[in-house]
Formats: C-alpha cells, sequence, structure tokens
C-alpha cells in the first residue's frame, strides 16, 4: 500500500475519477493538488467538491505547480501521449492512473473486464447475476463509477467488478485482479496510440501482466488479435467462442440453441440462447464471458440463467427510446468505434436510418459498406467527421445540430423503419461525453 503522509501528489483531471482520487488521498493524509486543462463552468459541480474538501486546484491550464510532488495521478480521459504525461516522466516523476490507485486501497477480490466493445453490457451483467445470487459486490470504473469513490466501502468478502479501459491499464504497476476478462480487441482509439494497433493491443493486455498462478483470464479465441496475446499470461487461461465447441471453457451449442459451459468430458447447459435478454452476436460474446466469471465465483447455474433472462441491457446501449407511428427511435450513442456501430447494424432486420459521426479517431468506415448498403436506406452524418462519412457513402445528408439530425431522420423514416443513433465516433466535439449526447438524443426524440 502506498505511504500517503503528507506526500505532495498532483492529479490530472478534475472531473469524476481525478475528485474521487483526491478525496481518497486526502483522507489517507496526502498533500493534494488538482490540475484541470477545462475551463471553471465546465467543471463547476466538481470544483465545488475540491473547495468544500479544502483541495487545491486549478483550472484552464496545467502549471509547473503540477510537477511539485512525488507522484502524478491521471484521469482516463488525460491520453497517456500528452505533453503534461511525458514531461512528468522526463522529470523522475511517477505516474499511475487512478485505477492503479484504488487497486492500492482495495481489499476485496477484482474482475475486471475489457475490450474494444461490450464492456459495459458484461460488467453490468456480471453485476446483474451476483445481485440474483445474493452476493456482496460493487460494480465501477470506466461505467461511470469512479474504482477509488467505492473501494473504501468494500471488505475481503465483497467482490469488485471492475470496467477497465485501455488509458486506465496505460499506467497500472501492481495492479492484479482475481479474474480478467478480454472480450475483443479491434481498431480503436488510435489516435491516442500513434495509429499503431500493437501500441493499443499491448495496452489491453496489461490487464493480465500481473495475474499468477491462482487468477483467471477469461478470454474470447475467436479474436485472432487476443488468441496472439494470451500465450504470455501466466494464470489459468479460460475460452470461449461462439465459433467453435470447446472442450474446456463456454461455447454456444447452435444444433440445441444452448449456452454451454465445458469442462473436459462434463457439459453443463446454462440457458437457451432464446431466453437471454439481450440479443445480438455480440451480445452472445458478452453473455459466454459474464458466464465464465459467476462459474469462476461459484455462483449457481440457476442464479446465473435467472440473470441472463432478466437483464436486458444498458442505457445508451441498443436503447429503445420510443416508437412513434411504426418507427423504432434506438440510442446507440456508446457505439464510439466502427466495429460497434457493425454490431449495432447486424442486431435489426428493419431498414435502418443511422445517424453516424463525431470527432473521428482514425476511422476506417470502409468496414461499415457492405452491411450498410445491406441495412441502412440513409446516413445522417453529424459532427467533425461529416464530411469524411460523406465521401465514403452515398446517399448522405449532413446535420448541423442533433436537433437537425433527429428532424431529418423522422422526416425519412417511415413505418417498419429504424432510426438508429450510433456514431462510430467520440461525442467531445458536441458533447461532454456520451452519456450527454445519447440524453440529447433521447430529450429531442421524447418532444418528437
Amino acid at each position: 500500500m502506498l505511504d500517503l503522509n503528507n506526500k505532495k501528489i498532483t492529479i490530472i483531471g478534475a472531473a469524476r475519477s481525478g475528485v474521487s482520487a483526491a478525496l481518497l488521498l486526502k483522507k489517507r493524509g496526502a498533500d493534494v493538488f488538482v490540475s484541470d486543462f477545462s475551463v471553471a463552468e465546465k467543471i463547476e459541480e466538481y470544483l465545488k467538491i475540491l473547495k468544500s474538501n479544502d483541495i487545491q486546484y486549478e483550472t484552464g491550464a496545467h502549471s509547473e505547480k503540477v510537477f511539485d510532488c512525488s507522484l502524478l495521478v491521471i484521469s482516463p480521459g488525460v491520453p497517456s501521449n500528452s505533453s503534461i504525461v511525458k514531461k512528468a516522466i522526463s522529470r523522475g516523476i511517477k505516474v499511475i492512473s487512478e485505477l492503479e490507485l484504488a487497486y492500492q486501497f482495495c481489499p476485496a477480490p477484482i474482475i475486471a473486464i475489457t475490450g474494444s466493445n461490450g464492456k459495459t453490457t458484461t460488467t453490468s451483467l456480471i453485476g446483474k447475476i451476483f445481485e440474483t445470487a445474493g452476493k456482496d459486490y460493487v460494480v465501477a470504473g470506466n461505467i461511470g463509477v469512479a474504482f477509488s469513490s467505492v473501494v473504501e466501502s468494500l471488505t475481503e468478502k465483497s467482490t469488485a467488478i471492475v470496467e477497465v479501459s485501455s488509458f486506465q491499464l496505460d499506467h497500472i504497476d501492481k495492479f492484479k485482479p482475481k479474474i480478467s476478462v478480454l472480450l475483443n480487441i479491434t481498431p480503436d482509439h488510435l489516435d491516442r496510440y500513434d495509429n499503431s494497433m500493437e501500441k493499443y493491443s499491448i495496452s489491453k493486455s496489461k490487464i493480465f501482466k500481473n495475474q499468477t498462478a491462482e487468477d483467471f483470464l477469461i478470454y474470447n479465441c475467436d479474436d485472432p488479435v487476443i488468441s496472439k496475446l494470451v500465450y504470455t499470461a501466466k494464470c489459468t487461461t479460460i475460452p470461449f467462442s461462439t465459433k467453435i465447441e470447446l472442450s474446456f471453457g463456454a461455447f454456444i451449442d447452435w444444433n440445441n440453441k444452448k449456452l454451454i459451459i465445458a469442462n473436459n468430458m462434463d457439459r453443463y447447459p446454462v440457458i437457451s440462447i432464446d431466453e437471454i435478454g439481450i440479443k445480438g452476436i455480440h451480445n452472445l460474446y458478452n453473455s459466454l464471458a459474464a458466464v465464465l466469471v459467476a462459474r469462476q465465483m461459484n455462483v449457481s447455474l440457476n442464479s446465473i440463467s435467472t440473470a441472463l433472462n432478466d437483464f436486458k441491457g444498458v442505457e445508451h446501449r441498443l436503447e429503445l427510446v420510443r416508437e412513434i407511428n411504426g418507427v423504432k427511435y434506438i440510442n446507440d450513442s456508446k457505439a464510439t468505434n466502427v466495429d460497434s456501430v457493425y454490431y449495432a447494424l447486424t442486431a435489426f432486420e428493419n431498414p435502418i436510418v443511422l445517424i453516424l459521426g463525431g470527432r473521428d479517431k482514425g476511422n476506417d468506415y470502409s468496414k461499415l459498406k457492405a452491411v450498410v448498403q445491406k441495412k441502412v436506406k440513409k446516413i445522417i452524418a453529424i459532427g467533425e467527421s461529416a464530411e469524411k462519412i460523406k465521401k465514403e457513402f452515398s446517399n448522405v445528408e449532413i446535420a448541423n445540430s442533433m436537433q437537425e439530425a433527429v428532424n431529418i431522420a423522422s422526416n425519412r423514416a417511415i413505418a417498419g423503419d429504424i432510426v438508429l443513433l450510433s456514431p462510430a465516433c467520440a461525442s467531445f466535439d458536441w458533447f461532454n461525453n456520451y452519456e450527454h449526447r445519447g440524453n440529447v438524443f433521447k430529450e429531442l426524440v421524447m418532444r418528437l
């Protein structure tokens, strides 16, 4: 555990994770300073918390005071390749993520989930299974609840179910989950990894780098990138697949439409895939991962199947907002990369009016061409990437606001169609985050 008494520690980022880290450190006796590049008005609610707890901060720029510390803690929104992080490292200052900080004070076993897609759904589903089984747990991390804000409520008998991003993994030191989950690795956030899939993949693989023989890595063996990485793991590896019948792990028996857990000669049917509450091939992967986690934590098959049936998904992920005049409006604002949009499009049989765009992260939209041609009748391009999208696809209209996008969509859609917000991009051109984008979309749809 970190020795914090009177230690000078700087936190970069004064939003949810940064403020939670500051409060934890202050309580542990550290001398804390918080620096955020944003203007004060944008993060006013968080600054009030810092002020009321007598924690010093600055906004609008990073001053030299940032480097007057022995430890720098960075929020997930701070890129590892940012100048402030590079300067700190060059000056010999240790840099860790908020995830690493919270881990230092966590008495409970940790289940850590990462992947380019499906993290939030899988994390929430595991939480639902634990709730159904009556277990003591918290769900935290990249899902919207800072790990450092809940870590002090945990005991050795609790379980921390933590959604983890590559940004959080970039600056871990000793972080070691009891169970790690690798769902998939596809191009995402390449703008923050020098457009290198290799660097991005290495970042994701850090989730299991400190695990040892008594730990477990649950991984998608259908993913070729992951399959190459897992050979370096020192823990027990457990695969899952929708494509092949496994002798050990979990898979889909397509003949009988069952989700199966396999342990050598023994096979345990968990649930009919038609009874799983979340639909689509991507959610079969998420369900397989969640089932394996639950079994490693000794949850009964009955509790698992009940939870899988009851769980209906998470906000901003293929979320039905409402149906108007036979048109369904779906909020998939959390789809911030191309693969997420691909899975969203394949989840529906009806013609789609697709709202696509935002802050581009080095997206290759050509991967969507075949499925767009098959499923999408109209694309409404939004945000900074609108012109790039218009060059890539035919039948594109550009909207200059979410209001305009919703209005165009409602005019183009007819009964039986789906209006789908699935942006494939970050939200920071027009919105504070993907939740803000999704909520604005939902509010506009409700006014139609």
